[in-house]
């Protein structure tokens, strides 16, 4: 995978991650206790879909950190290099996941 092809994958996922964003912005938002739900219930199942969001929503946060850094390291020209040992990255391992920053010896 070049620098380029790995640019045009991370700048789209990015894009996603923004419009799933977009998408589930209320889900995320104050559980409100309605009158008209069936009581305790619907509570509990508008808790656990708000968690469920929000913890979505933590998983997107660390992916974008992710892909911004790996777009730094393009920029800087060190994209592809292990940000510990400073050995190349396996160039499959860069194929399955462009933000990589760290060799497989140094991520396990």
């Amino acid at each position: 995978m070049t620098e380029e092809e790995a640019l045009i994958r991370l700048l789209a996922r990015r894009e996603e991650l923004d419009a799933e964003d977009n998408v589930n912005a209320d889900a995320r938002g104050t559980v409100e206790l309605r009158q008209d739900s069936v009581g305790r219930l619907s509570r509990m199942d508008a808790l656990q879909q708000q968690a469920m969001a929000q913890a979505a929503e933590r998983r997107r946060l660390g992916e974008r950190a992710r892909i911004n850094a790996a777009l730094a390291r393009i920029d800087e020209g060190e994209w592809g290099w292990c940000v510990q040992c400073g050995n190349a990255i396996e160039p499959r391992r860069l194929a399955h996941d462009p933000s990589v920053a760290n060799c497989i010896e140094c991520a396990s």
